[in-house]
């Protein structure tokens, strides 16, 4: 896999989310994506790190251009030193969260993406990664 531009947003503050949302944009722009999927691609990773700062209270958002075979795309990694996830099948249902939140951030990130793993360890952190392909 060949990476391309890489972007990354320090997770403190909901101003961070923004810029986060910004950059997964402009990079998923550059990679040839149109209007709409950038648009699901700000989407997703919004709620990532709206999680972190929720979850963890900071982190960080890596945003990497891809390109695999000759298709290009978009890489997300989440990564945070919070809490960790005692029980991802769990969290990546609908409707559940531990916030009190509608639980459709972690879900509903997944959809918006061709790719998605999650690893979580109790008391040391999560950490997402998810891709999409240009059409």
């Amino acid at each position: 896999m060949v990476t391309s531009q890489v972007k990354v947003a320090t997770i403190s503050s909901d101003l961070d989310i923004v810029t986060a949302r910004s950059m997964s944009r402009e990079v998923a722009k550059a990679q040839g994506f149109g209007a709409v999927d950038q648009a699901r691609i700000a989407t997703a990773v919004g709620e990532l790190a709206r999680n972190i700062f929720l979850y963890a209270k900071t982190g960080r958002v890596i945003i990497r251009g891809i390109e695999q075979g000759g298709r290009k795309g978009i890489e997300i990694v989440c990564e945070d030193h919070g809490p960790g996830i005692a029980n991802i099948d769990l969290s990546m249902q609908e409707g559940y969260s531990t916030s009190g939140g509608m639980g459709m951030g972690i879900p509903g990130a997944r959809r918006l993406m061709h790719e998605f793993a999650i690893q979580s360890q109790v008391g040391a952190g999560t950490t997402v990664t998810c891709r999409k392909w240009c059409p």
